[in-house]
């Protein structure tokens, strides 16, 4: 299966590939730091070690370096400046949360994942895990039918009030639940800036002002520039969950092309985490 891009290019089956396998390195990555995880490690530690992974399986640059939120930074509470996102010194503890995210880019390829995770046991974790589950089967159903990325952004929403949790990617920067990916094609020297690899920043804004002039956006939200069906091409999509001080998130590749919509990889630990919808919780 091929489709276009918003740059153009044709997205081949090897490519895709290509995608697939970074994402699931990517994966392994976040599941093998998890396993290492002990009381005392801080989210710096969890990040360094998310880096010296990919870095040793080739990857040599980033759409962004690793992040790592423990406890209740998980939820995203209190987070309101851009540098808050980065890994602290918080020290992980035992029965406590923790959300592992990294963006490698390796031959041009991009991936961006979320892996959720906790130290010890916590019923309450594994619902929320499984309970994103239904979103995940939402927005490819939402996206696949036509309707806006407004409204799938709306329908999200809907659902995460009615499993009786809140919406976390709001306090992302630009509320964005999703953002396009496509091959990094830059002369620019490899080179981190405020966490953001300028190569795949390079290629972000390119596409930001193309799509701009259709009056679209590679940025989706729930803004009335995602007034629209989603752009073919591939969407890093992570809708983001929280209840009280804990949440649970997953990110991972969604191809658009003109006529069809489906995840990227369907071997990926949240899915395999799946259960049984669980009855709701009550705030």
């Amino acid at each position: 299966m091929s489709h276009k891009n918003v740059t153009g290019d044709t997205t081949t089956p090897a490519e895709l590939d290509a995608f697939r396998e970074l994402q699931r390195l990517a994966y392994r990555a976040a599941e093998d730091v998890a396993a290492s995880l002990e009381p005392g490690v801080t989210e710096r530690e969890a990040a360094r070690r998310i880096r010296e992974h990919l870095e040793s399986h080739g990857v040599r640059d980033w759409f962004h370096t690793p992040f790592a939120w423990f406890g209740d930074r998980t939820a995203f509470r209190n987070l309101r400046v851009p540098l808050q996102f980065f890994p602290t010194r918080r020290r992980l503890e035992k029965g406590m949360p923790f959300i592992l995210d990294c963006a490698p880019v390796r031959d041009g390829y991009v991936a961006d994942i979320g892996y959720s995770g906790v130290l010890g046991r916590s019923p309450l974790h594994d619902r929320l895990v499984d309970d994103l589950g239904a979103h995940r089967d939402l927005i490819v159903e939402r996206v696949r039918a036509g309707d806006t990325l407004q409204d799938v952004y709306r329908a999200v929403d809907d659902l995460i009030r009615a499993q009786g949790y809140d919406n976390r990617h709001r306090v992302y920067p630009g509320r964005v639940i999703a953002h396009q990916v496509g091959r990094v094609r830059s002369r620019l020297p490899r080179a981190i800036v405020a966490g953001f690899g300028v190569r795949s920043l390079q290629t972000l804004f390119g596409d930001l002002l193309v799509e701009r002039l259709h009056h679209r956006s590679p940025l989706w939200a729930d803004g009335d520039i995602s007034a629209h069906p989603a752009t073919p091409g591939l969407w890093a999509v992570e809708p983001h969950i929280g209840f009280r001080d804990m949440g649970a998130k997953f990110e991972e590749i969604l191809v658009v092309t003109e006529d069809d919509a489906f995840w990227l990889d369907d071997d990926l630990p949240h899915v395999r985490h799946r259960t049984p919808a669980a009855v709701p919780l009550s705030a």
